[in-house]
């Protein structure tokens, strides 16, 4: 009988079925895996991807512009590489975490398993299914900046083989900066069916409502050089370089999700799941363009520009696994096999802001030069047709076959896959009235192999391949030159070491070398394009998750990397380092429960020195980060907890989009949360 139960996860998870499509312990999979559980979201008081993300050795959250996750997975960024319950998620706009079990990040390629893209990794939400069991849970919070929340969690069996289960949240948004609110409606009713022993079917719709300011942060303090790189502009951590009533964000969104399952026998097993999406989103922004400069007066400027964008796209995805157990003699298989079907269509309109008002402009009338001060005074801004306006649509159809095996042989386990994916778009420009297309046929392998020196032990070696079309992750990118050009590979090779110490405790190393190829740079002739860039990334990543002792809880990663350009690209010559990998990366974030009354948290996240862009010209500074929660049962059901983030009011600048896009950190700040559950 198919029956899903709940459970409260520790820190860490024993095993995953994101990896391999196949339920799988994690310490047998042949990749760098990390899996941040609600129970850590939680404790943590974690509202955004980018929260998760810290925690997370060889990740680096972006700024996305102030409208989007946005993240850079071993040395390699995107903005599309986002799955939800192993189904693509590629739309820009920020993931509310309300709904979620966990959240997987997957370390390397793995074309294999999850189809273009992905060539630093994936980040996977695992949503909360309906059980067969009456709980109810919620939470309301409030921090010191003034935004809060309420979010409700309810399961209820309606039938002996029906249950529905309701995830919803409202969200006031607020922090450290002059300019910033805003709110969030989200809502998940699902519902699990059991027509027999041996089937299962899960049907969910997911509601997200978005309203927030963008906030693109700061601009760097002078123009920089290779010799001598700027720092972020200091003394304006609060204020806002946009204009306020312009820079606005509004994103909804209607996602459907069904899971079929199917038990044919004990050892075979049909999955299918199909995902249908409707978005649409608008943002406006006003930004610093430039470094901040001295006029002959002595008066420090920065310049302004302002953009208008809006997007719309319907998701289609549909896929199949067929799973077979089966042994051999003293051989054992699982054996996966399966096709995905996918339709994506894009719209995408951008209108250039213009300063007509008569103030003194550059760029043809899109860029103005303002006085530095607090708060920044930005002419009126009119955004109309012009220099760079864009209207574009694009239709992109995905038709894909896999099959992998997992080959067990006493101490070793194999694993062999081979996608298959034909991947036809096809894209109108109406402003120039040029329509492109490309059809690609994409190859992407996986091999690993694991071996078992002792039960708790896996020492594995892997290598894993996958691709990116010329279109790019959000597919604004093919023009009449792309069309003719290859996708962009990326390969991972990668050793490793996993140990369980004791049962939900699992530590793990893991060495590689990423080689991203095929990657645009200017030809011998003027205007020719050719594929000869090249990147690489090196690290070595360390983590340790789970449950030390019954009352502890622990969180560490570290990370030593180095992402640099190996031969000229488009973008930088050869040696540029890439923007947003710190060499060293260090988290940890622990709890430990004194009594079942009273616990403590103690988190520490440090990272070194970046660059803001591939220019190498600003630099991010080092910064250690320091966190702290008290946690207080107050009674059968209810526990309250407050959590200090920044406890000793570091001053540091996360991340950033761009030299002059640069995100500030927020000063200490403290959120009170009740939870109950029942």
């Amino acid at each position: 009988m198919i029956v899903v139960t709940g459970t409260r996860d520790n820190y860490g998870a024993d095993s995953t079925s994101t990896a391999t499509r196949t339920d799988t312990p994690l310490r047998d999979v042949p990749q760098a895996i990390s899996v941040v559980t609600e129970r850590q979201i939680d404790d943590q008081a974690m509202r955004s991807i980018g929260d998760v993300l810290r925690y997370i050795p060889g990740t680096m959250i972006g700024q996305g512009e102030g409208h989007r996750d946005q993240v850079t997975l071993r040395g390699n960024n995107s903005t599309a590489d986002f799955f939800v319950d192993g189904m693509r998620d590629d739309i820009q706009y920020y993931r509310p975490l309300y709904n979620l079990q966990r959240v997987e990040v997957l370390r390397g390629p793995n074309g294999m398993i999850f189809g273009r893209g992905g060539g630093g990794g994936v980040i996977n939400r695992v949503t909360k299914v309906p059980l067969f069991e009456t709980s109810i849970g919620a939470s309301a919070s409030l921090d010191t900046f003034g935004a809060w929340h309420v979010d409700a969690d309810l399961n209820q069996p309606l039938a002996g083989n029906v249950a529905a289960r309701l995830n919803a949240v409202y969200e006031e948004f607020a922090n450290h900066r002059d300019v910033y609110e805003g709110r969030l409606i989200a809502a998940n009713p699902a519902l699990r069916f059991l027509p027999g022993p041996d089937t299962g079917i899960n049907l969910s719709y997911e509601y997200v409502d978005d309203e927030r300011v963008v906030d693109r942060g700061i601009p760097s303090a002078r123009a920089g050089t290779l010799a001598d790189p700027a720092p972020p502009l200091a003394g304006f951590r609060d204020t806002f370089f946009g204009a306020r009533g312009v820079n606005d964000l509004g994103f909804e969104g209607h996602v459907l999700r069904g899971t079929i399952e199917h038990r044919f026998t004990p050892d075979l097993t049909l999955v299918s799941r199909l995902l249908y999406a409707d978005y649409d989103k608008f943002y406006r922004n006003a930004f610093a363009a430039t470094s901040v400069t001295t006029n002959a007066l002595g008066v420090r400027q920065v310049g302004i520009e302002a953009y208008f964008d809006a997007f719309q796209r319907e998701n289609l995805f549909s896929q199949t696994d067929l799973i077979w157990e089966v042994a051999t003699g003293p051989v054992r298989h699982t054996i996966l096999a399966g096709f995905e079907y996918g339709q994506q269509d894009t719209g995408n309109q951008r209108l250039n802001g213009f300063f007509d008002s008569g103030v003194p402009t550059t760029q043809g009338g899109r860029r103005t030069t303002v006085n530095l001060a607090d708060p920044i005074a930005i002419p009126p801004i009119t955004f109309r047709p012009g220099t760079g306006q864009r209207a574009t649509e694009s239709d992109a159809d995905i038709l894909a076959f896999y099959i992998q095996d997992q080959i067990e042989i006493g101490p070793i386990e194999l694993i062999a896959g081979l996608r298959y994916d034909r991947f036809d778009i096809r894209v109108r420009d109406f402003i120039t009235g040029v329509n492109t297309a490309r059809t690609d046929n994409l190859w992407s392998p996986r091999l690993g192999i694991v071996f078992h020196p002792v039960e708790q032990v896996s020492i594995y070696g892997s290598f894993s391949r996958s691709y990116l079309p010329q279109s790019g992750d959000q597919f604004n990118s093919l023009d009449v030159t792309g069309a003719n050009l290859e996708p962009e590979r990326f390969d991972n090779y990668e050793v490793g070491v996993k140990w369980e110490p004791r049962p939900g405790l699992l530590v793990s190393a893991a060495a590689y070398q990423l080689d991203r190829a095929n990657t645009r740079a200017a030809g011998a002739n003027p205007g020719e394009v050719v594929l000869t860039g090249a990147q690489r990334s090196r690290g070595i990543e360390l983590e340790a998750a789970g449950q030390i002792a019954r009352n502890w809880q622990l969180s560490f990663g570290y990370a030593l990397q180095e992402a640099e350009i190996r031969r000229a690209t488009a973008a930088a010559p050869a040696g540029r380092e890439v923007a947003q990998v710190p060499r060293h990366q260090v988290s940890l974030w622990t709890r430990y429960d004194f009594s079942p009354l009273i616990g403590v948290g103690l988190g520490v996240h440090h990272q070194s020195e970046s660059y803001a862009s591939i220019s190498n010209t600003v630099v991010l500074p080092s910064h250690t980060r320091v966190d702290a929660a008290l946690f207080v049962q107050l009674g059968e059901g209810i526990e309250a907890q407050v959590n200090v983030e920044n406890l000793f009011d570091e001053t540091y600048f996360p991340t950033a989009h761009n030299d002059n896009n640069i995100t500030t950190g927020a000063p200490i700040a403290a959120r009170g949360t009740v939870r109950v559950r029942f």
